[in-house]
């Protein structure tokens, strides 16, 4: 079970306690104040919300099901949140995700000096990066929940979504749906593929193990990445916080969890296209809106951001650029053989040689 916001990790017994190198209850708060507050969600408009994506993620699981043959045990259950609630969520992903990096960080901190001034600025940092992410982000499937009642949530943030359908004038019923199929399709990549989920968090388990950085430099990075996105320019495409942090042996061990990720994102964008251009009104535009924006959401978008997870391979367009040539090569149920174990899945290589692929997993 995820430790306390803020807690101290893992302290034994005549010991003295080990700090987590980040103050996540600061970084908490400071997300909240930055996300600033979802003034739509409380209006009236809100009211819809809820009842509105209930049946649309309803529909959009028969959709997915139906198009991909992936079809996920039990049913998914539409969470509205507001900001505030998805910053808490993300935290809780964070500090559970980042446990092997934190735990090694942690130990060297225990007899510092300067630790409690590192935690704070480490959470302030944290904090603000997710409180950006926190204004934007639409809808969310988190695998890294850890309480069973909560494994079928979806996240929709109500706040976001009424702002973007305002000052679009999207239809309403139909953007919502729109997003409900992207956030269901990464569901079932999840559950109804059975060995996926802890494939998955073995990946980024091992690649985060293999970091050791001092805590200085996670504090400088955490310090330099803020700048950077004060100024503009988002440091973490360049490969995430795991990145700035690692050396180049290290960031040759994300390639593996990189490569994974441009399949699922670019297979989640190809179903949400494909079915919204069927069931969607004026999803060419909706298309095109968040094209520019793209952080729409996907799986844990800013844990993916915080730990390298989405990175310069440009997930989006690699992912559906390899889905697309597969298709048109083998046809539209091609890309089923990833799905059959992670020796089948494609490598950082063969997402670029999509015949390369068909060729070794005998699909074409």
């Amino acid at each position: 079970m995820t430790a306390p916001a803020g807690a101290l990790a893992n302290p034994t017994a005549g010991a003295a306690p080990r700090p987590d190198p980040i103050d996540w209850g600061l970084a908490a708060k400071v997300a909240r104040r930055f996300a600033g507050r979802d003034s739509l969600a409380s209006s009236y408009l809100a009211e819809s919300l809820r009842d509105d994506f209930a049946a649309v993620t309803e529909q959009a699981e028969q959709l997915v099901a139906e198009h991909t043959g992936l079809r996920a045990p039990g049913t998914a259950q539409a969470e509205v949140v507001d900001r505030a609630s998805w910053v808490d969520a993300n935290i809780a992903s964070m500090q559970q995700l980042l446990a092997p990096l934190t735990a090694r960080v942690g130990a060297r901190m225990v007899n510092s000096r300067v630790a409690p001034f590192g935690r704070r600025i480490a959470g302030t940092e944290t904090g603000v990066l997710l409180g950006y992410l926190a204004q934007r982000v639409l809808g969310q499937y988190d695998l890294l929940v850890v309480d069973d009642d909560a494994a079928d949530a979806v996240y929709y943030v109500g706040g976001n979504v009424l702002a973007l359908e305002k000052r679009y004038a999207f239809r309403p019923r139909d953007f919502r749906l729109w997003i409900a199929i992207h956030e269901v399709t990464h569901r079932a990549q999840f559950t109804a593929v059975p060995w996926m989920k802890p494939y998955y968090l073995g990946l980024v388990e091992r690649a985060l193990s293999s970091i050791d950085p001092d805590p200085k430099r996670l504090v400088h990075a955490l310090s330099r990445a803020a700048d950077e996105f004060r100024n503009g320019r988002n440091p973490l495409d360049d490969g995430g916080l795991v990145a700035l942090l690692a050396s180049d042996e290290q960031r040759g061990a994300l390639a593996e969890v990189q490569a994974l990720m441009s399949l699922l994102e670019g297979h989640g964008n190809s179903v949400m296209n494909k079915l919204g251009k069927e069931h969607v009104a004026g999803q060419a535009r909706m298309a095109r809106v968040l094209q520019a924006r793209r952080q729409s959401g996907g799986m844990s978008a800013v844990v993916q951001k915080l730990v390298g997870l989405e990175s310069k391979m440009r997930q989006y367009e690699v992912g559906e650029t390899f889905i697309a040539e597969v298709e048109q090569i083998a046809g539209p149920r091609g890309i089923d053989a990833a799905w059959q174990g992670p020796e089948f899945l494609p490598t950082v290589e063969e997402l670029a040689h999509p015949r390369d692929w068909l060729a070794r997993v005998d699909a074409s």
